[in-house]
């Protein structure tokens, strides 16, 4: 492992400046003052002057906003995360995983170690009676780092840092590499990664492994393997969140099935809801609203039915979207930005939706209440864009409320827009 990696010392620094990486090999420090499909506008400073600059995006590798990096192209032969659907070999992807999960971020040395100086770094099981994001690790997480994207890679740091600290604690080690592997899984998006922190931690391994083993699948369908994520879901016991990735991956009947088979259950409304997103994402649509209507015929009864009337409120949305889906007609959008919102977790979702010469330019989520959103703000807007329009458009892993409101807002905007 790298040094920096092990590292215990704490540093202190500024937030980076943005960044555009060329493929070229070349990087240039600066603030990206406008973007859009076709170019990145970047404003840099050498000496006392401010030169703007406008790359366009084919040149581009990569971007870094506000310590968000996104990679736009891949250089060849040297992305780590290509694109899912592409092949590697298992044995392509065991060095591949090995390689990159030892080395040191690139970003590493711009993000400084920052933490409460309250926080309890044994992190124990049992957290404390009353709920204190300054002391208990768990709560520090999910109040502080996954709520704002500016900190997701100190939270990153952190995990490392607790790495040290606890060295002689296997029980937390463990508990602390599986957050590796979700940070880096649900936050970054840095698949190889992910899977070597998961692995470390042997999601991979008998036939207990938990949700993180479901992601550890994806990780390998995302970095081009379908084979090996099949042969891990194979060992994993049935949960609702395979339904989602067979359902991605395209195995739209296994995913079906599952979900079918949970319909006559206590969770049938969940099972419905899967059901529902499986079939819109393979573009069968009928049969989608099928599902939807199920569970919004469902009584609202029993211990569950809080959880029940926050299902049927998503199958709303999901169903006017739908209805939206094949109206929609880009040629017929004038230029312009539109904007309209959808429900999501913990309340609308506002998208702004810029449309020029019949292409989608750029979708925006302008406002929101959301707190565990992950990278459904920036993931599903760059899907929308890549497809140009919404149907086939797959809802990000552990935010899928989230990205479903960005989805079925934008097919509000541009449904609003068309003449």
């Amino acid at each position: 492992m790298p040094a920096v990696l092990v590292a215990s010392m704490l540093l202190s620094g500024t937030a980076a400046a943005d960044t555009v990486e060329l493929l070229n090999g070349a990087k240039v420090v600066g603030k990206v003052t406008a973007r859009d499909q076709r170019s990145i506008t970047f404003n840099t400073v050498v000496g006392s002057r401010t030169y703007t600059r406008n790359y366009p995006v084919e040149r581009v590798h990569a971007v870094v906003i506000d310590g968000n990096r996104e990679v736009l192209n891949a250089k060849s032969g040297a992305d780590p995360t290509p694109s899912a659907g592409s092949e590697r070999t298992q044995a392509g992807i065991e060095a591949l995983i090995d390689k990159v999960g030892r080395a040191t971020p690139e970003w590493w040395d711009s993000v400084a170690l920052t933490y409460p100086r309250t926080l309890d770094l044994s992190w124990p099981m049992t957290p404390p009676r009353n709920w204190n994001n300054q002391k208990n690790v768990s709560q520090y997480v999910w109040d502080v780092i996954n709520p704002n994207p500016t900190k997701w890679r100190e939270g990153v740091r952190l995990m490392h840092h607790l790495l040290v600290v606890n060295q002689d604690k296997p029980e937390a080690r463990r508990r602390v590499m599986n957050e590796l592997g979700r940070m880096y899984h649900g936050l970054l998006q840095d698949y190889s990664r992910a899977a070597f922190w998961w692995r470390q931690a042997g999601v991979d391994r008998g036939s207990s492994a938990s949700l993180a083993g479901v992601h550890l699948a994806e990780c390998y369908w995302k970095l081009g393997n379908k084979q090996m994520a099949l042969d891990l879901l194979a060992k994993i016991p049935p949960q609702f969140a395979m339904i989602k990735l067979w359902a991605d991956m395209g195995e739209t009947d296994r995913a079906i099935a599952m979900a079918e088979a949970n319909t006559r259950g206590a969770y049938a409304d969940i099972a419905y809801i899967y059901a529902g997103d499986a079939c819109r994402v393979a573009g069968q649509y009928q049969q989608a609203l099928q599902y939807y209507q199920k569970l919004l015929a469902m009584p609202l009864s029993g211990p569950g039915w809080k959880r029940v009337q926050r299902n049927q409120q998503r199958a709303r949305a999901n169903v006017e979207g739908i209805r939206l889906f094949d109206m929609l007609d880009l040629s017929r959008v004038p230029d312009g930005t539109y904007q309209a919102s959808s429900l999501g977790y913990k309340g609308q979702v506002h998208v702004a939706v810029s449309v020029a010469g019949g292409r989608i330019e750029q979708v925006r989520v302008t406002r929101h209440q959301e707190k565990q959103f992950y990278s459904a703000l920036t993931d599903t807007p760059r899907k929308i864009i890549q497809k140009q329009g919404i149907k086939g458009v797959d809802a990000t892993s552990s935010a899928t409320i989230t990205s479903e409101a960005i989805i079925n807002a934008t097919a509000k905007a541009l449904a609003r827009a068309m003449k």
